[in-house]
């Protein structure tokens, strides 16, 4: 007997406010690169069975722009193991005072070089950003969620929400890559993009990465942040 297949999509969430008080809550841009994304899957007549997200208000406020776009979602599960990590606890771990938030290109590149050593640092065992899970508790919070569509979702349509960290982390799972390409696919992944797993009871597949066909047409709406 063929075992059933299923298609999970990953979406980042829409841009967020970078450099605020705030970082967690969508910009305006942001909730209509999510709107847009719904709008896409409902000329196109996607419809899902199952959504997860992460608990984070940036998770719940694409999820609700997405079922805007598309004329309407499944209550989500809500996963923890979906959250972000906490990017300055992970730069303060490897260089500790008062972070800045960056103000100009320079400073937004120091930032990306630190984030990259203090990741690699956190996901090696070498430090321990405040507050956060050991990597290894992080990973598996996402693993848990790849499990559970595994087992309870076969065959069906299904919808994650959630932040690059950690659908980075599921693409590492599935393609067995080395940390630092972990850390790369991470930086990559953009606001609103979605990538794709095929699955069966067994095992994830993927199928496409970090795609934004919604945005193809606007691409003053495409952004990383």
């Amino acid at each position: 007997m063929i075992a059933p297949m299923g298609t999970l999509h990953l979406v980042r969430h829409g841009q967020a406010s970078f450099g605020a008080a705030d970082y967690d809550q969508l910009s305006p841009l942001g909730a209509e690169q999510c709107r847009r994304l719904g709008q896409y899957w409902q000329r196109r007549g996607q419809r899902f069975d199952a959504v997860l997200r992460g608990s984070l208000k940036r998770h719940a406020q694409s999820h609700e722009a997405i079922a805007e776009g598309l004329g309407g979602l499944p209550d989500p599960l809500v996963w923890p193991g979906l959250n972000e990590y906490d990017s300055e606890a992970v730069v303060r771990a490897i260089q500790p005072g008062e972070i800045h938030h960056p103000r100009n290109a320079e400073e937004v590149k120091n930032h990306f070089r630190l984030l990259r050593t203090g990741l690699l640092a956190w996901m090696r065992g070498e430090a321990q950003p405040q507050g956060m899970p050991s990597f290894a508790e992080f990973a598996a919070g996402v693993a848990g969620a790849l499990d559970l569509v595994r087992e309870q979702h076969a065959g069906r349509q299904v919808l994650i929400v959630s932040s690059g960290g950690p659908i980075s982390v599921a693409l590492s799972q599935v393609l067995a890559v080395p940390l630092e390409s972990t850390i790369e696919l991470n930086l990559r992944i953009r606001n609103s993009a979605v990538s794709e797993f095929v699955f069966t009871p067994r095992k994830h597949t993927l199928l496409s990465f970090n795609s934004l066909a919604h945005l193809d047409d606007a691409p003053e709406l495409q952004t990383y942040a």
